[in-house]
């Protein structure tokens, strides 16, 4: 099987709708009632194993309600639901405005949200000024497990503790903003721990995750599937490397990817991502540079391409950061290519290792 670089750039791109997280409200939503209004509220039929069910599934979830934050919060812990939900938002904004709030907390696309309510005017509005997110009405709820947007193709070992992992991001976050320092000083005190191999079979469900997953930091938006990155994993003329991180408040996961087709005389990076929750970590140059020390022990040109969309304008500073120049172009297909004269050490914070 070859993939060429117009079946790449014609077919890879489709937009494939995944949600990354389902935005609740609480009043006759999460629960039958109106809590600031009735004596009693009760959960909604079938709502814990729905939450239960998304949150092993690796599907994110909040909330964004028009309500006194400490009565309603206190609500959700007293239903034993409060560890499910990041970045709540209840407040008396609007849903739209709480959904963005939530959306750059998890550094998310819009289009990667979907919102339920029960009421139509919170629904409309939310479709008015986020046309992007999805809307469902609470009447639809029982349907919900069963829709494609809401069932990834596969359940990883990364899906079922992705909620575990964002909370390990909120308290560094936390500990970031008290710290007082450089940022290179607070890295230090991470112990960052980082890892590339040579991506083994067990590797490829998350591999094909990523690739449908992962937008902003993502160079071309080229998606694989799992058999597709199977050949590459076992063909002779590719390199199919992924990236893993973990320091002291938890394991990231598998956090980068990249393929690379290797000639004899050229390698041309196809593919190179990051996920956006390491993006303030510095090993996306690490990975990159790691790239440029391969192709400059094998004494072969180093190529990229880039494919520009809205969100992935940070990859191609990184390439230009990096010393890639640009070389050729054909509309939103960028070659750049690499001298590979100014190769970067890793930082003395990270603690970094090779596994072929």
């Amino acid at each position: 099987m070859i993939i060429t670089q117009e079946q790449n750039v014609n077919s890879k791109q489709k937009d494939k709708k995944v949600i990354k997280c389902v935005v609740w409200d609480l009043d006759n939503t999460l629960w039958h009632g109106v809590l600031l209004e009735d004596e009693k509220v009760s959960l909604r039929e079938n709502i814990v194993n729905i939450i239960q069910t998304l949150d092993n599934r690796g599907i994110l979830q909040s909330i964004a309600s028009k309500n006194e934050p400490t009565t309603a919060i206190a609500k959700v812990e007293e239903f034993g639901l409060k560890d499910y939900f990041l970045y709540p938002q209840i407040n008396w904004n609007s849903k739209a405005a709480s959904i963005k709030e939530i959306a750059k907390s998890i550094n998310i696309g819009m289009d990667a949200i979907a919102f339920i309510d029960d009421q139509l005017f919170e629904l409309e509005e939310v479709k008015f000024t986020l046309p992007e997110i999805l809307c469902i009405n609470v009447d639809e709820i029982d349907n919900i497990l069963d829709m494609p947007v809401m069932n990834p193709r596969f359940i990883t070992e990364d899906s079922r503790i992705r909620r575990l992992m964002y909370v390990s991001d909120i308290e560094r976050q936390n500990a970031e903003k008290e710290f007082v320092g450089t940022a290179d000083e607070f890295l230090a005190t991470l112990n960052m721990n980082f890892t590339i191999s040579s991506a083994q079979e067990e590797d490829l469900q998350r591999a094909e995750e990523l690739t449908l997953r992962t937008n902003q930091l993502n160079t071309t938006g080229y998606t694989y599937s799992y058999d597709e990155l199977n050949h590459f994993r076992s063909s002779e003329n590719h390199k199919l490397l992924i990236a893993s991180l973990e320091d002291k408040y938890g394991n990231y996961g598998k956090i980068g990817l990249v393929l690379i087709e290797c000639q004899p005389k050229s390698w041309t990076i196809k593919l190179l991502l990051m996920s956006c929750r390491v993006m303030s970590r510095g090993v996306g140059t690490i990975m990159m540079n790691h790239v440029m020390s391969l192709a400059h022990s094998n004494n072969v040109r180093l190529l990229a391409e880039f494919v520009s969309n809205d969100r992935n304008r940070m990859m191609y500073i990184s390439y230009k950061f990096s010393g890639f120049k640009e070389i050729d172009k054909n509309g939103d297909l960028v070659i750049f290519e690499n001298d590979l004269s100014r190769i970067q050490s890793v930082p003395d914070y990270v603690k970094f290792q090779v596994i072929n």
